[in-house]
Order: C-alpha cells, then structure tokens, then sequence
C-alpha cells in the first residue's frame, strides 16, 4: 500500500511506516483487493483524518473503533458519513447530545469535515474494514499504529482533549499524558448503551478547556 498521508503526520510517524507490522497490513490489503475483497473506505480516503487535521492543528480527538461496513459510509473520519447517507444511529444521538449540551439544532447532516477542519482528529483505531464485516480488520496492524498515533500526539502536542467514549475507546487513556492533555471518559453514542452517553456535556466542557487554553472553540454546529 502506498502511503499517501499528510506531511506532518509523514514526517512524525515516519519510523512507523519502516516497520515489519505496516509491511505486512499493506500485504494483506493487497491480497483481500486482489481476491476481490471489498475494503472500505476507498484507498484515497484511509488518511482522510490526517488530511484534514494536521498534526500542528489538533486540538480535540474524538476516538472511534473502525469504520463502518455498509456500503457508501465510510470516509476516514470516524462516526462520520457522506452527504445524502443517512445518520447512523451513534451519530444522531451525538447531534442530540450537542443540542441538549449547547442548545443549539443540529441540521442532521451527517459529514463531519466541518470539525475535522478546526481541528478535531476523527480518528478511528482501525482504519479499514471489509464490507459486510465488523471489526474483520481489528488485527491486521491498524491498532499499532493508531496507538503510535495516539502517542505521538501525546508527546508532541498540548493542552488536547481527547474524547473516550465506551471501553473499547477508555482502553486507550494510558497512551496519553494526562499532566499534558484533557481526557474525557463517558458511555458509547451507541443505543445500545442504553443513553448513558447522553449528559457528559464533552462539548461544552471541549470548549471551555480551549477557551481557557486562549485558542478558537470548536464550533460543533452542523
């Protein structure tokens, strides 16, 4: 597989790109694409993330598990979906989190690149998925490398926040330094968290931890 991701990201996790496990993710892209494997999302869109947020720019990760499995959902954001898809259930219930939160109305449109593009790192821990399959690339490599992500940011950033939401998601808060950064913990979006999620408020409190950081606040309205 041939890397095309941002420059910053390049450069900052360049020796992850050099070792045996990322040799042997890109193999095994290769061989499931030549067997006719359906892999989303589209090759062009795995580093979308990246793209859209440089490293310098992050301010807020929002952590999800892999990318969606139907067909025409996944675009390298995480909880993220194109325009004309329908709003899959985790993401509705954050745009009723955000409304109940900010008091704002949520449009329903369901791409995130408008957060990505101020900063928010929709970051996923795997980044491809075989159509019709859930979590069929969770032990490919991706994690490896989405932890040295994950730590990267860590070590070379501050005052982040980084949004956990659900176990799978919590498991990561070792990776970050929290003298250094901001993390929030609360249930997955998902329904079948039984609204657990709702009332963590992590987008008010994202924006008052920037705010008192003198940077921009994210402005979450769609």
């Amino acid at each position: 597989m041939q890397v095309k991701i941002e420059e910053s990201w390049r450069e900052a996790l360049a020796p992850e790109f050099e070792k045996p496990y990322f040799a042997s993710l890109s193999q095994r892209l290769h061989a499931e694409k030549a067997a006719g494997k359906q892999i989303y999302p589209p090759g062009s869109q795995i580093f979308k993330a990246f793209e859209l947020c440089p490293l310098p720019e992050v301010k807020v990760v929002i952590l999800g598990q892999d990318p969606y499995h139907g067909y025409g959902q996944a675009m390298g954001l995480s909880f993220s979906v194109p325009d004309g898809v329908p709003a899959p259930p985790s993401l509705k219930n954050i745009f009723k989190e955000i409304e109940d939160d900010l008091g704002v109305k949520m449009s329903g449109r369901p791409n995130l690149e408008k957060w990505a593009r101020q900063g928010v790192l929709l970051l996923n821990a795997v980044l491809t998925v075989r159509a019709g399959e859930p979590t069929s690339h969770s032990a490919i490599g991706w994690q490896e490398f989405t932890d040295a992500v994950i730590r990267c940011i860590s070590e070379k950033r501050e005052g982040v926040v980084f949004m956990l939401w659900g176990n799978y998601a919590r498991s990561k808060a070792p990776l970050i330094d929290p003298y250094r950064h901001t993390i929030l913990q609360a249930a997955h979006p998902s329904p079948l968290a039984r609204g657990a999620f709702f009332g963590c408020r992590h987008f008010s409190q994202a924006n008052a931890i920037l705010r008192s950081e003198g940077l921009e606040p994210i402005d979450w309205q769609l």
